[in-house]
């Protein structure tokens, strides 16, 4: 499957009862060559208006995080969410829900080829590194999976409630900027 087939079936997608109140699909956004895949797990309001993955406050946080270890959405990353579609108020997406999903993600997964993949929070940490994965012990530590590495770190949204966590969250961040330069292949 390539980039546009993906994304129109996906964007038609019905397979789960959250279609049901999105305003839009949140398929992704960045580099389609990227080497380093950010993955949170579902769209919250303004990324549900806009179509968009992490473009509220939690995304500007993200985007500051980004910048200063030399990734930018539009260049040299990819960042994608376990659910495409918006669960009511922002609660955690059903077990059901992430598992209709994830075969979007997995072949956003094929397509990238990414040498390192970011999961962003306890969902995502727990749905692609390890279900007892905990974000507040093990952030910021690589695991390697079938040649991919992988690092948990805290959900942006969550740093803001939580702002004692944000320089462990930059650590994990300037831990991912040594990831980068040690096993990708592309210039960042």
């Amino acid at each position: 499957m390539d980039w546009d087939t993906l994304k129109a079936e996906c964007l038609a997608c019905r397979r789960c009862e959250l279609c049901t109140d999105r305003t839009h699909v949140v398929f992704g956004q960045g580099v389609q060559t990227a080497e380093v895949l950010f993955v949170g797990e579902g769209p919250g309001q303004s990324e549900d208006e806009q179509g968009l993955p992490f473009v509220g406050r939690s995304g500007q946080l993200l985007d500051k995080y980004l910048f200063a270890i030399d990734l930018d959405r539009s260049k040299n990353c990819y960042i994608a969410n376990i659910v495409k579609c918006r669960p009511p108020q922002n609660r955690d997406p059903l077990p059901t829900e992430s598992e209709a999903c994830m075969p979007w993600l997995r072949e956003q997964f094929k397509l990238l080829q990414p040498k390192i993949v970011v999961c962003l929070g306890r969902i995502a940490s727990q749905r692609m590194i390890r279900t007892d994965f905990s974000v507040t012990k093990e952030h910021g530590t690589f695991v390697q999976k079938n040649g991919v590495w992988f690092m948990g770190t805290f959900h942006p949204a969550a740093l803001l409630r939580q702002a004692q966590n944000k320089p462990a969250a930059f650590a994990d961040f300037v831990a991912l900027r040594d990831k980068i330069n040690e096993v990708c292949l592309h210039t960042y």
